[in-house]
């Protein structure tokens, strides 16, 4: 019988990929585990792996084709002894997908908004309903084994990221004598998946480009990483009251302590172990400064104020076409030296696009740094589900009265977009000077 390849969901919100690369062609051998595509999702690059062994009968969608939705059939494969133009053939004329037969490579983290609703009545859902309306995250491998066991996923716990089901779990549930979902259950009206965000609409072409003379431009469509970017943001714009507030640091004790630091580091392959930047100490002082004032490291649900026991700061990186925030998890018990090393990794990954969801999806902050651009100041746009966001500008001598005198200093302004719902202008004031105070007095970021 044909097995079909249907587009995977690489992270819960994903409607659709581009499908860069095919790593094999119709007539090769694959077996569970084999790398056989690339699939671009809005930031990243990500390989997907066969869970089925089979031979390719027929690549249905090519090399290059862009938004391919989530749980279209791209390939076929025939099982062991099968005809392969029958198993091509017969695939052709399925109306829809039997099942998912590939997986991500790693598991997503979990949604910080609900899902979409699935593009088409006939592709299967990327997660299972529960009578109750609980979404269960779930493997395509790991909802087709349950299909074919009669088992509702609800019942089984899942052992993957965020309680995300996966193929053992489905495995162990079955072995240790799980029961079959009754009928009932299995009649129960699912309840109705939330409708999907509206895209932010614009001017139409129309509209604008009589404006302008024909022959004095060119048109440059929107790719997947813009548009997400585009929504995003007039979502954090809409949704989102925001508030901010400035502080000057001086940073000329942390400049000392970073050479001093730098001069300091070990010999590891020829080079140092590691090298401090600016950026580092900001990242670290951010850090501490959320552990200090936990009001502040928080999230806002319609429901609920989410308090994160951990600060972890995404750090915003610009790449080709737009940027990215890779995030320094529980980056408040991590040394200088760590941040440094984890954030060059993250960074030079995230310009080649090869981060995986988990490690830019999430965390409890960002800081963008404009500095090194030479831009004194800036406001950034909050990051949902994000409830700050710390803009650093670049540091520069200026003319200061300290004790009564004109003195000379390096300073750098720093401005803290906050949502107001749950971080107060008090309370985003108190955070900022804590901030201030690891920046001025950095020697408490050792201790």
């Amino acid at each position: 019988m044909p097995i079909n390849i249907t587009m995977p969901a690489l992270s819960p919100t994903m409607e659709e990929g581009n499908l860069a690369k095919w790593l094999v062609k119709e007539g090769d051998t694959v077996k569970s585990g084999d790398i056989i595509a690339e699939i671009e999702t809005d930031k990243a690059t990500m390989e997907v792996e066969a869970v089925d062994e089979g031979t390719v009968a027929k690549i249905v969608v090519p090399a290059g084709t862009e938004g391919v939705k989530v749980n279209a059939l791209i390939a076929v494969l025939a099982a062991e002894g099968e005809d392969l133009s029958v198993a091509a053939s017969g695939a052709a004329s399925a109306p829809a997908p039997k099942a998912a037969a590939v997986e991500a490579p790693k598991p997503e983290v979990a949604p910080a908004a609900p899902a979409p609703a699935a593009a088409s009545t006939q592709a299967a859902a990327p997660a299972a309903v529960s009578a109750s309306g609980n979404r269960t995250f779930s493997s395509p491998l790991a909802r087709r084994l349950a299909k074919e066991a009669g088992i509702d996923l609800s019942a089984i716990s899942g052992s993957g990221p965020h309680g995300r089901v996966v193929k053992s779990d489905v495995e162990a549930f079955v072995t240790g004598g799980g029961a079959k979902a009754a009928p009932a259950a299995a009649a129960a009206p699912q309840a109705a998946a939330p409708a999907p965000a509206a895209a932010p609409k614009g001017a139409s072409d129309e509209t604008v480009l009589k404006l302008f003379e024909p022959g004095s431009y060119e048109l440059v469509p929107h790719d997947g990483m813009r548009k997400v970017i585009a929504k995003r943001l007039v979502e954090s714009k809409q949704t989102v009251p925001h508030f901010y507030v400035t502080v000057d640091c001086e940073l000329d004790a942390l400049l000392a302590l970073r050479a001093q630091l730098n001069d300091a580091a070990p010999r590891k392959d020829g080079g140092a172990a590691y090298k401090l930047s600016v950026n580092d100490m900001v990242i670290k002082a951010m850090a501490l400064a959320l552990r200090d004032v936990p009001d502040a490291n928080v999230s806002w649900t319609e429901a609920n104020m989410v308090k994160h026991k951990h600060a972890d700061v995404g750090v915003a990186v610009s790449i080709p076409g737009g940027l990215i925030t890779p995030i320094i998890r529980k980056a408040e018990e991590k040394t200088l030296s760590v941040i440094s090393n984890e954030m060059r990794d993250l960074g030079k990954r995230a310009k080649d696009r090869k981060l995986k969801p988990e490690e830019y999806q999430g965390g409890t902050t960002s800081v963008s740094n404009m500095g090194m651009m030479g831009v004194k100041n800036f406001a950034a746009v909050i990051n949902p589900p994000h409830a700050t966001i710390l803009a650093v500008g670049a540091g520069e001598q200026r003319v200061i009265v300290r004790k009564g005198e004109m003195v000379i200093a390096t300073v750098m302004s720093v401005t803290l977009s906050t949502d107001h719902r749950c971080v107060d202008g008090a309370l985003g004031a108190e955070l900022l000077q804590a901030f201030k105070g690891y920046i001025e007095n950095p020697m408490g970021m050792l201790v």
